[in-house]
């Protein structure tokens, strides 16, 4: 008994695999007294309209679905005591939908209900917006650097490598070599990355900063050191 009426291109419907097992006759019988009356009502069309659903076999089936005239015209032939209250509970559904239906669509007359309805507006428009606005940014911030930013990255790296450098005099190869690997450790730990290639916009300015302030930890300076006495 539940879902007796739907709503179905933006009207409130029956169909009559609904009434069949509602009114407990056969889906078949059903269909037949539906085109029994097809000739005989010129507006026929707009109370019936063909439709289609699986059976319990997944099998595509046809059905009638019908509006509130076309139902009583249908059951208009339903007597008994139980085939009344069955129309009762049809009319019942019918007006429940068609009210439900009527209060989503009422405009506003009231300067209330109209500014009550634009201030909703307003918050699903800025709902939307800022939707979109988070997308936009997740999609701004998991870029992948441009090529000419992730040259630029690079320059740096080689630049603030040479200005520490410089602290421990002319170096060898083998020496800035260990310096190259605890700036490039040092971006990937800070920024979760496993290599520099996979750095994101979002780490623009994190690894900026930590470049420009970057120290080789006691352990690469040792290493550096003690490389420097070997040469001596």
């Amino acid at each position: 008994m539940n879902n007796l009426v739907i709503m179905k291109d933006q009207q409130a419907v029956t169909s009559s695999l609904q009434v069949a097992g509602v009114f407990e006759k056969r889906h078949d019988h059903i269909l037949r007294d539906i085109e029994s009356i097809k000739e005989d009502v010129p507006n026929f069309g707009e109370m019936f309209f063909k439709g289609k659903e699986p059976d319990s076999y997944s099998r595509e089936r046809k059905v009638y679905f019908m509006n509130r005239d076309g139902f009583a015209l249908l059951a208009m032939g339903f007597t008994g005591k139980k085939a009344l209250n069955f129309k009762l509970k049809y009319i019942k559904a019918f007006n429940q939908m068609e009210s439900e239906v009527k209060s989503q669509n009422k405009l506003p007359s009231t300067p209330q209900e109209k500014l009550s309805l634009l201030m909703q507006n307003v918050v699903e428009a800025n709902g939307r917006v800022e939707e979109i606005d988070t997308r936009v940014s997740d999609l701004e911030n998991n870029a992948p650097l441009s090529p000419s930013v992730y040259s630029y990255l690079s320059r740096r790296i080689n630049q603030r490598v040479s200005e520490v450098g410089k602290g421990f005099g002319k170096l060898t190869p083998k020496q800035r070599g260990a310096l190259y690997v605890d700036i490039n450790q040092g971006i990937k730990a800070i920024t979760g990355v496993g290599t520099r290639s996979q750095l994101r916009e979002k780490h623009y300015d994190q690894v900026m900063e930590f470049i420009n302030d970057w120290e080789p930890s006691t352990a690469t300076k040792t290493i550096v050191r003690q490389q420097e006495l070997e040469l001596d």
